[in-house]
């Protein structure tokens, strides 16, 4: 059996937290448990990934300290995490307790919260513990508390080893009705580079006139392209030829020349092997791409992907993003 246990503190040092999961993670160990501590303050830069983390759980433990108000920052945001990457099926099987403890007040409300949170995951609450701690060394040389602690780790134990079968609470309804998650397919580093970067806009607007420069002095040292400029066919010779077969994608996309009047728009119609570039201006399309024609004679002689110039802010997408990315394997565009 494994547990893992996500400490959401600060890491200070008279953190009674710190304390408490010490003594849980000595009393599991006894019991012949795997455990897997990750303290958040430590990966606050990965926290996106760290539900991945919970696919051999059996169970967990989420502690944190109320310092002023609430669990803290980084407890919710691996929650969020959780909500937004992590595998429902996989934590509806895992078993949560939280440990919550408080220098100040609101420990039962945080840990309530907790619990609250992981049914809204749908995953299976159990009995933690919490308490208020006012003086740190007492209430680490108090054997009373230490036995607390033991017998309510035992039980933790024993509801997760026994897998005892818990009520069912409303907040568990929530994932199938009110607040369904809406699909995310990205990766989380790929979804943080989109609300980091694409907010950003003095970021995107030196992206853009830096990948202008560099396509400017490309095109200079390599003097006349095999596409003609002004003529849309040559584009859309390029893409036959360098289309590449991916199974099981079915979609249409259409690219429009931002700055050039003379170029009428491109119709990419991919069905599985099959790829039918066609000079017109369609409506049905799955992904619509706009971008300056220089922008599209850089996609085009590899020097940068259509993912990288949709992040930059050089290209606007209308349409299914997953789609997009599915382009730089549709087409080998990379330089030879």
């Amino acid at each position: 059996m494994k547990i893992n246990i996500y400490y959401g503190g600060r890491g200070i040092i008279d953190d009674p937290t710190l304390y408490v999961i010490s003594q849980i993670e000595a009393v599991l160990q006894e019991l012949n448990v795997k455990v897997q501590q990750y303290n958040l303050y430590e990966q606050r830069n990965g926290i996106t990934a760290l539900p991945n983390t919970l696919k051999d759980a059996d169970g967990v433990i989420l502690a944190s300290t109320v310092e002023w108000f609430g669990v803290g920052g980084y407890m919710m945001q691996f929650l969020d995490a959780c909500w937004l990457y992590g595998d429902k099926e996989k934590i509806k099987n895992i078993y949560m307790a939280p440990v919550v403890m408080s220098t100040t007040h609101g420990e039962r409300e945080g840990m309530m919260s907790l619990a609250a949170a992981w049914e809204m995951l749908g995953g299976l609450p159990c009995d933690g513990m919490c308490g208020y701690i006012a003086d740190t060394t007492r209430f680490e040389n108090s054997t009373e508390y230490s036995k607390i602690i033991e017998k309510k780790t035992e039980n933790i134990y024993r509801t997760i080893n026994q897998k005892m079968a818990v009520f069912p609470a409303s907040n568990q309804a929530v994932i199938n009705k009110v607040a369904v998650a809406k699909g995310i397919d990205l990766t989380p580093q790929e979804s943080e580079q989109l609300s980091e970067y694409a907010s950003d806009d003095n970021y995107v607007r030196t992206q853009k006139e830096d990948l202008q420069e560099l396509a400017s002095i490309f095109r200079d040292k390599m003097g006349q392209d095999e596409k003609s400029s002004g003529n849309s066919e040559e584009y859309a010779k390029v893409l036959r030829k360098k289309f590449t077969p991916v199974p099981g994608i079915r979609s249409k996309y259409k690219i429009v020349f931002l700055d050039n009047s003379k170029l009428k728009p491109i119709v990419i119609d991919i069905d599985n092997s099959k790829c039918d570039c066609r000079i017109a201006d369609e409506n049905d399309c799955d992904v619509i791409i706009t971008a300056e024609e220089k922008i599209i004679d850089d996609i085009l002689d590899g020097r940068i992907t259509f993912q990288r110039a949709f992040m930059a802010g050089s290209i606007k997408m209308k349409g299914d993003f997953k789609l997009l990315r599915s382009m730089d394997q549709l087409f080998d565009l990379k330089n030879d």
